[in-house]
């Protein structure tokens, strides 16, 4: 059994979350520190800790939370553009030993980012 950690307590309806979509396969909910006036984020029900532990296997799950991304952008009326970010390992700037994507958007984003 992985670790528990704050994302699967929200899978498991232990913590709230503003959830704006839910599927057998993922789940995606408003970021509680928002970084952009449009902050989700989009977590797979399967535990995967970072980016580097995807698997061959992951692939159509992947491209899942890919396709939910592009839904709930246009969703939530992002039509100027929008920034995922899957951030991976401490150095990579990821706090949650969970893969996520955050979709952002809202507003101009720069490049490079921090």
């Amino acid at each position: 059994m992985p670790a528990d950690n704050i994302f699967l307590k929200i899978i498991r309806k232990e913590i709230p979350a503003k959830v704006v979509y839910e599927d057998d396969q993922c789940l995606a909910f408003h970021d509680v520190g928002p970084k952009a006036p449009v902050h989700v984020l989009i977590i797979p029900k399967k535990v995967i800790p970072t980016h580097a532990d995807i698997t061959e296997e992951d692939a159509p799950l992947i491209g899942h939370l890919h396709v939910v991304a592009a839904k709930l952008a246009a969703q939530l009326g992002l039509t100027d553009g929008y920034r995922l970010v899957i951030n991976s390992g401490p150095h990579g700037g990821q706090t949650v030993p969970h893969l996520h994507i955050h979709l952002m958007g809202g507003r101009h984003f720069t490049w490079p980012p921090g």
